[in-house]
Formats: structure tokens, C-alpha cells, sequence
């Protein structure tokens, strides 16, 4: 069974910065495109960036570009999300999910980060 473990989300001030951290088990790690994505109170689950598995192209919602960088360590299983000069409406919960599991609607607990003005 798959089991994903999001950590590193916070509270912080606007302009500042976290480094998410997802663990994935249950799972061929190494073979899946990876994505963060958040949850603002209300919304849906919105993708903020993705990682493929080899050498293909990263990418970002428009609203992160810039300012999060995704990046993967496969020994670990682990995906992680720097985010940079955070605002306040990146305030959400986040989750790490692979695109079969976000379909399915199949999430972990995620990790809440919540930017102060």
C-alpha cells in the first residue's frame, strides 16, 4: 500500500522561506513523475510543479515559477519543494502525490504551511 508522509510546512512571515519534504513507501519510486500540490480552505487540489522520473522537463504553475523549486532524491523516495519569498496566498495544506494517485484522489495527511503578512 502506497503511503506518502509530507513534513517541513510552518508558519512563516511573508517573504520567507520552507523546504517541504514528502516520503514516499509502498511504491516504485523512481519510475513516477512526482508533483506537489496544495489545498487552500474551500478550494481544490491545485498542482504546483512536477518532477518526471529521468532527464524530461520540470515544471510549475505559473503562480510558482520563480520562486519553488521541486527536486527528487530516488535512494531516499523523498520529493521536496524550496519555496522562496512565500505570500500569503500560498497559504494552503500541501501534499506530494503521483498523477495516478491524485486522479484517484488518494492523498496523504499533507503538511500545512501558512504565510503571515
Amino acid at each position: 500500500q502506497v503511503k506518502l508522509v509530507e513534513s517541513g510546512g510552518g508558519l512563516v512571515q511573508s517573504g520567507g522561506s520552507l523546504r517541504l519534504s514528502c516520503k514516499a513507501s509502498g511504491i516504485i519510486f523512481s519510475i513516477h513523475d512526482w508533483g506537489w500540490y496544495r489545498q487552500a480552505p474551500g478550494g481544490q487540489h491545485e498542482r504546483v510543479a512536477s518532477i518526471p522520473p529521468g532527464s524530461g522537463r520540470i515544471q510549475y504553475a505559473d503562480s510558482v515559477k520563480g520562486r519553488f523549486t521541486i527536486s527528487r532524491d530516488n535512494a531516499k523516495y523523498t520529493v521536496y519543494l524550496q519555496m522562496n519569498d512565500l505570500r500569503q496566498e500560498d497559504t494552503a495544506v500541501y501534499y506530494c502525490n503521483i498523477p495516478f494517485g491524485a486522479t484517484n484522489n488518494n492523498w496523504g495527511q499533507g503538511t500545512q504551511v501558512t504565510v503571515l503578512s
